[in-house]
């Protein structure tokens, strides 16, 4: 069983290590057992969707696919490691590869309030 239950929890894009896409994006996820699924929009992104499997530690191994507002298809893998917040929030930073287009990058989602 993992260290952080992630159903019914909504993140926020926070940081991105190439500013400017998808930081309005807002997440949805649900969980059962060690899987994981949501959705997310907003920020560019006119829908997108994701399936991951969660360790023991709360690491997501996650895939994604998604339709930007200009009608383009990306989609893509990305390893999530999550941190406990001091107000108990979750914080992921997401170590991701978008394989439709070979570009990498780091991205810090943290759960609203």
């Amino acid at each position: 069983m993992s260290a952080f239950n992630y159903h019914n929890r909504r993140f926020h894009m926070r940081d991105r290590s190439n500013p400017g896409q998808f930081t309005g994006t807002i997440f949805y996820y649900n969980q059962t057992d060690d899987v994981v699924w949501g959705h997310y929009v907003g920020g560019g992104c006119k829908y997108g969707q994701f399936m991951a499997t969660v360790d023991e530690k709360g690491v997501l191994n996650l895939r994604f696919q998604h339709m930007t507002d200009a009608g383009e298809w990306q989609w893509g893998n990305s390893l999530s490691t999550p941190e406990l917040l001091p107000d108990g929030r979750i914080m992921l930073s997401e170590d991701f590869l978008m394989e439709s287009n070979g570009v990498k990058a780091i991205s810090v989602v943290e759960e609203l309030p």
